[in-house]
């Protein structure tokens, strides 16, 4: 009798404690009216995964894939999906259609605007104009994640509505045709982690090694391809410097904010390995200017991962 009384106390519980489940189910769910006025378009629902998605088809510019006209349903749609949070109200995952000299503006106005890039690369050969995908995400409010999207879209369409088609260079003067570079003022600005630089014809060079274990066991750095590299062509007061950071857990985002304040594109971030620990993820650079202030937007991003 007494088991018989318990499991129906259980029980008579669970039947009170449902109503309040269902409530709560409730309130765990993105706020579509608020989600449209933000970003200006009307979202779909998925009822089984509980998502809400806002969808951009970039039909503004005319995208060829090796002769073949691209309409934006192949794959020409920008993207942000919104479902509830754990930690914060909402989370935000989404993939952004960008041209050549839209991407760092872009990149930009996320990263001003509460979210977080997690991936920048390419879908396409051959195609004309060059084609990116950048992947955003991040958690808060459903207004703010809206908000920060919107402020990207919002960023896109005054480079396009100022230059219909997209850049095909980024307008900077030419660069000598050889180079000059002086080694001894950017090594003083990069500093001991950058070692002694390599140079040749002109250019100036530094590596700065990490370390990595691979699933065999085995401890991969500098040479084994986990480093971070700035090259330099130029002269001193008009060079360029591309590069590659290697970033850990927690990471990429201060670095990248670094380099963006600093005025130097990002051109990539990918992984480079699989089964690595820590994860590493890689991004690839590009900037134009004097030679000691791109060194200068270098270290800047170098000192973010110091501070990890």
């Amino acid at each position: 009798m007494r088991h018989t009384f318990l499991a129906m106390m259980t029980m008579s519980l669970l039947l009170l404690m449902l109503p309040c489940a269902e409530a709560h189910a409730e309130q765990k769910q993105i706020d579509a009216t608020k989600l449209e006025q933000v970003t200006g378009a009307k979202p779909t629902f998925n009822k089984d995964e509980n998502v809400y998605k806002v969808s951009f088809p970039r039909d503004d510019v005319k995208v060829m894939v090796d002769g073949t006209p691209m309409p934006p349903f192949m794959g020409l749609t920008s993207w942000a999906a919104f479902t509830p949070g754990m930690g914060a109200e909402a989370m935000v995952m989404g993939d952004l259609v960008l041209f050549q000299d839209e991407v760092n503006p872009a990149m930009s106005a996320a990263l001003d605007n509460g979210l977080s890039v997690t991936a920048l690369h390419n879908h396409f050969f051959y195609d004309e104009p060059r084609v990116f995908f950048m992947h955003v995400g991040g958690e808060g409010s459903t207004e703010k994640l809206a908000t920060g999207v919107r402020k990207v879209l919002d960023r896109v369409k005054v480079i396009r509505e100022a230059n219909p088609q997209p850049a095909t260079t980024f307008g900077k003067d030419k660069l000598p045709m050889k180079s000059s570079i002086a080694a001894a003022p950017l090594a003083q600005v990069i500093g001991a982690a950058g070692g002694k630089p390599a140079e040749k014809d002109g250019m100036v060079k530094f590596v700065v090694g990490r370390t990595a274990k691979m699933p065999c066991g085995c401890d991969v750095g500098k040479e084994m391809g986990v480093n971070t590299w700035a090259a330099f062509y130029g002269s001193d007061e008009h060079a360029f410097v591309d590069g590659d950071f290697v970033t850990f857990e927690g990471e990429l985002q201060p670095v990248l904010k670094a380099l963006r304040a600093s005025d130097i594109n990002v051109v990539a971030i990918h992984n480079h390995m699989e089964g690595d620990t820590p994860k590493a993820i890689f991004l690839h650079y590009w900037g134009v200017g004097p030679a000691e202030k791109l060194a200068t937007g270098v270290r800047a991003a170098l000192d973010t991962q110091a501070k990890k």
